[in-house]
């Protein structure tokens, strides 16, 4: 019976971010004070409104079986939020409503990919790509970036990683793990390359799209001649606040959002009722709402830097989005602390968990081994004491 699980569930990497919180929660649990810096979840409550158009649905009786893409007026509130915020024009039948942007991920993998279809993922990457790409049976292609170039990948390395055999690209702006936002001009110089390639589709992931400092988000979709050949992942777990209440979506061209609700009626059917009835209330809210969580935001990613800014060794660049800052922590690798050497980044976080009581993510599992992740989706206080510790162990 060793081999009764399939090879495509033994191939798969568990998630590193998942894999440390349940470790974090397994030493909390025996009794440690463990600071979790390693989920990607605001700390904040829900915004009142939102929580009334849930309790409505309730008492609405919204209990049945949901359209597998999406309740009609869920997909319009997504239409007018494209519009207003992205400047991009999606009809409903372009629209697909799903169980968190993961999934809307994993439909356009398992939709759009064959075997030995080459996916483009600038490095670092969100943790889950690489594994979604290689369970739709499709290959990933690193291309790898540094904190010197604000971990952002250019025109000329975009153009070296294309191959005959290359089906997509795939990013996310504002980035997780390292916070960079791609500017207009930037994007423009991405778009360029691609326009010399007309078969290669891109997968713009902007779920931290209003978790933005730098001002305005700029949708690839939006640059001329990209919008027929891009789909846009969008969801309210991080701007809103409502990891828990999986949804996400997307706006593509027809043939591929067709593709992915018959995809995704074979799979789970429609998302949450409930939660997409919340979600209306969410996306046809003004930005307004929800601008006292990017404000505390931003004050915390200044507090983080300075506070890591103290701790030599630690390289940083200033991220312009997201909750994260992604430290370059090479400058440790050979050494060894209270007796543990320092080899890897996995190393070193396992070294922050045990020592400090610190949760991190090592920049492995997102394509950059010299970089740790550390989540700033956490209050001032416990910030404040988790570097306190990082800096007393190192």
């Amino acid at each position: 019976m060793s081999n009764h699980l399939s090879n495509r569930i033994t191939n798969m990497s568990t998630s590193a971010t998942l894999a440390m919180a349940a470790k974090a929660r397994e030493l909390r649990n025996s009794g440690k004070d463990i600071i979790g810096l390693s989920l990607g979840e605001p700390d904040f409550n829900i915004p009142d409104f939102i929580k009334d158009a849930a309790k409505q649905a309730i008492d609405d009786n919204y209990s049945s079986y949901s359209p597998v893409d999406g309740y009609a007026d869920l997909k319009q509130s997504i239409a007018n939020k494209f519009k207003r915020d992205n400047n991009l024009t999606y009809g409903l039948n372009q629209i697909v409503v799903s169980t968190g942007a993961k999934q809307s991920l994993a439909n356009i993998a398992m939709c759009m990919l064959n075997k030995g279809d080459e996916v483009i993922l600038p490095a670092p990457y969100w943790v889950s790509y690489s594994d979604i790409v290689k369970l739709a049976e499709g290959t990933p292609v690193e291309v790898p970036t540094s904190i010197d170039t604000d971990f952002k990948m250019t025109p000329a390395q975009l153009e070296a990683a294309i191959t005959p055999n290359t089906k997509m690209m795939w990013f996310s702006s504002p980035c997780n793990p390292s916070g960079s936002v791609y500017s207009k001009e930037e994007l423009e110089g991405l778009a360029e390359v691609l326009k010399k390639h007309p078969n290669i589709y891109v997968v713009s992931d902007e779920i931290y799209e209003h978790i933005n400092f730098r001002g305005g988000h700029v949708s690839i979709a939006g640059i001329d001649g990209m919008y027929n050949r891009t789909i846009t992942v969008n969801g309210v777990s991080k701007a809103f606040a409502m990891t828990g209440w999986r949804i996400g979506y997307i706006g593509a061209p027809e043939s591929i959002a067709k593709a992915c609700t018959k995809f995704q009626g074979q799979n789970t059917s429609g998302a949450n009722a409930i939660a997409q009835r919340a979600t209306i209330a969410a996306l046809d809210a003004p930005v307004s709402k929800i601008q006292f969580m990017i404000d505390e935001f931003h004050k915390r990613r200044d507090l983080i830097l300075e506070l890591l800014g103290e701790i030599e060794g630690f390289k940083l660049n200033v991220p312009e989005g997201a909750f994260y800052v992604f430290p370059d922590i090479s400058d440790f690798f050979g050494k060894t602390l209270n007796g543990t050497t320092i080899n890897t980044a996995s190393d070193f976080s396992m070294y922050l968990l045990e020592n400090a009581n610190v949760a991190t993510v090592t920049g492995e599992a997102f394509g950059n081994p010299n970089c740790i992740r550390i989540s700033y989706a956490a209050a001032e206080k416990e910030l404040r004491e988790a570097v306190s510790r990082i800096k007393a162990v190192l």
